[in-house]
């Protein structure tokens, strides 16, 4: 059991965290204990008791329960729950919040039996990212999100579920329960919402489009949520993006323009951090937000070295990625970029770590708060788009005006030089246009 200091009680809604320990059979069987899998209960509380005060509520205090076999009634047992409706009424939290999923049934029983509001995991995941979602596109997706979830949860909404509404016109019959009319109105707004996304999406393609004309390499920050991918993001572009040291501070996906070592320039992409466990409505519904990554022509991973839980958290991203179709392992376009380096005390870790950069060309050490080993990781982008983008500078008279057109619109112009009797125009290419303009313009 762990305490946490209060806070202002008078601004803050308060919170009793209890976390899942599986023993006995359950602490190997995957499928089961897949939120915790390769973790200590250390590293899975301090994540929950972050995910709680990401929301600014205040934790009055954190209990790890043991749990041999899952009670398909209350997820706990009869004794186990009786002692925390005792703790409840001692310590009268606003809400508990279950550090797992919970059934509907799970969810509604432990209400009663509680006498005070339940959330797991899954709902305040949902609850951090519709208070943080900024964008049109990101407020759409979390009310997806949300309204898919609650819909199976409908169970634990109402206690009126029996009652019933009269039929309609000459019919009469028994008429339409009122979970039924519930569940209709949640479908018909999820419909709603899944055309308008549908149309913020053409708009996304019509973006990407017409950067493909224009074709600048996309390169993609990924990382597990708080690893400092919008710390880096500032430092490279020299943006505000919000970066603070909270769980999922991103949720709008931010582009910008960078140059890179060589005169080489990119588009630097910044998204949603992943979380073990991440809920499932959730990843469909930000499949959208994390196109960009779909689509980059180089990922960077960005890994809280300095973290614990460091190949656990690096293991589900690769996991969601691969929900992505992205293939990891041998992907030379994946970048490891291992972040809070200044933050390894230790000079044998630290020696450690070096000699697995200098022995990688996939792995760099940084620290994006002090701008640490920045230059190394934006040099090893450079060189890595040099494979399939090129620069090159052309020598067109002036009437070849069908050529000049042609690299406006499928190459980046970087400079042009118009002189009398021709015009130097200097571009950024990819290899596949740069094979077709040779082709199809040689005379010019």
């Amino acid at each position: 059991m762990q305490d946490t200091p209060s806070q202002d009680t008078n601004s803050k809604d308060t919170v009793l965290i209890l976390h899942p320990h599986f023993t006995g059979r359950l602490a190997g069987d995957p499928s089961v204990a897949k939120s915790g899998a390769g973790r200590a209960d250390k590293e899975q509380i301090e994540e929950i008791e972050s995910l709680v005060l990401a929301i600014e509520l205040e934790i009055v205090q954190t209990l790890s329960i043991n749990i041999s076999a899952i009670q398909p009634s209350h997820f706990i047992g009869s004794g186990k729950c009786e002692e925390i409706a005792d703790l409840v009424e001692e310590t009268k939290p606003d809400v508990v919040v279950f550090n797992y999923s919970l059934s509907p049934v799970q969810q509604r029983n432990l209400e009663k039996a509680f006498n005070c509001k339940v959330i797991d995991r899954t709902g305040l995941i949902l609850e951090i990212f519709g208070a943080r979602a900024q964008t049109k596109e990101g407020r759409l997706q979390v009310e997806l999100a949300a309204l898919s979830y609650q819909r199976s949860r409908l169970v634990r909404s109402w206690t009126h579920l029996e009652r019933q509404r009269g039929g309609a016109g000459f019919m009469g019959g028994p008429g339409e329960r009122q979970i039924e009319i519930d569940r209709r109105l949640i479908d018909q707004r999820m419909t709603k919402l899944k055309k308008q996304l549908e149309t913020v999406q053409k708009t996304r393609d019509l973006g990407r489009k017409a950067r493909a004309r224009v074709p600048l390499p996309v390169v993609a920050l990924v990382g597990y949520t708080n690893a400092g991918k919008s710390t880096l993001f500032n430092h490279i572009t020299g943006s505000e993006v919000f970066a603070k040291d909270l769980l999922f501070a991103t949720l709008d996906p931010t582009l910008r323009r960078v140059e890179l070592p060589g005169n080489r320039l990119a588009i630097l992409s910044d998204t949603v951090g992943f979380i073990s466990d991440l809920p499932t409505d959730l990843i469909a519904a930000f499949r959208a937000t994390l196109e960009e990554t779909i689509y980059a022509d180089i990922i960077i991973h960005v890994i809280n070295m300095a973290s614990d839980d460091v190949e656990a958290q690096r293991q589900d991203v690769i996991r969601i990625l691969g929900d992505l179709n992205i293939e990891y392992e041998g992907n030379t376009n994946i970048i490891e970029a291992y972040n809070k380096f200044d933050l390894i005390a230790d000079e044998d870790a630290r020696n450690d770590w070096r000699r697995k950069e200098k022995f990688s060309d996939n792995t760099v050490l940084i620290s994006a708060a002090k701008g640490e080993g920045i230059d190394a990781l934006l040099k090893t982008i450079s060189d890595k788009l040099a494979e399939h983008y090129h620069a090159r500078t052309f020598a067109l008279k002036p009437e070849d005006g069908e050529a000049i057109a042609w690299l406006y619109n499928h190459a980046d112009v970087l400079e042009r030089e118009d002189k009398e009797d021709q015009i130097l125009i200097s571009v950024q290419i990819d290899s596949a246009n740069l094979s077709r303009f040779e082709k199809q313009y040689s005379k010019a």
